[in-house]
């Protein structure tokens, strides 16, 4: 919440493991909180417009013996914040003045590394469970090379049983393993993959990308970005 992203807009960060459903439920969360915790409804909690002569004769009324000789022990201490008024806008560094810019500082800079056996990796492109239909970038980070991938010629087509199992469609898939890496990647390092056999397909995603508009559908080629290192 330091307002990096919103400092550095085409700066990328790229998590290599661990999955993308901690990322969508951080995302979906900031939204939340935001509409709870932003600077106007904060004053929702401000101690300075609680009725205190109200909440003392509730408490005498309503609260019994759990109360009696309590009241201003449970009350008063309300009062008592050191909280720094410039920090009471924990939005503040990012410039958020509306829950729809978490949006657009959130999803273009980060990306998720995702295993081929994580069938939470479809959660990623799924445009009516993540808020304002979004797509987060989600990475195929196969950890081809781990002791505990008995054969290593497995690991694709284990990934693609995300399509098989009806999770993702095979343009969902293409962005799993290819689209959303080279974006990655070629953001960063237009030269990126100058060299190699996807280099004709990489350029064309980032063609497209420095266009602002959808990548192309007909390419076949995937990359895994354990691998692209």
């Amino acid at each position: 919440m330091g307002g990096v992203t919103r400092r550095f807009p085409s700066l990328k960060f790229t998590f290599l493991e661990c999955g993308v459903g901690w990322g969508c439920s951080l995302y979906a969360d900031l939204i939340g909180h935001w509409e709870k915790r932003n600077l106007a409804a904060m004053e929702n909690y401000n101690p300075a417009i609680l009725n205190v002569e109200m909440l003392l004769e509730l408490g005498r009324k309503y609260g019994g013996k759990i109360t009696e000789g309590r009241l201003n022990d449970a009350v008063f201490p309300l009062f008592d914040t050191r909280e720094d008024p410039a920090t009471v806008d924990e939005f503040a560094p990012c410039g958020i003045k509306d829950k729809r810019d978490i949006k657009d500082l959130f999803v273009p800079h980060f990306y998720f590394g995702c295993e081929a056996d994580d069938p939470i990796t479809a959660w990623a492109f799924d445009t009516r469970k993540n808020p304002y239909g979004a797509k987060l970038n989600a990475i195929f980070s196969s950890d081809i090379g781990h002791w505990d991938v008995v054969d290593m010629r497995e690991v694709t087509s284990e990934a693609h049983e995300l399509v098989e199992h009806g999770l993702l469609n095979e343009d969902e898939f293409r962005d799993f393993t290819f689209t959303n890496a080279a974006r990655m990647w070629g953001s960063t390092n237009p030269d990126f993959f100058k060299g190699t056999v996807v280099e004709s397909e990489a350029a064309k995603v980032l063609a497209v990308e420095r266009k602002g508009t959808a990548a192309p559908k007909d390419a076949s080629s995937t990359l895994m970005s354990d691998t692209a290192k």
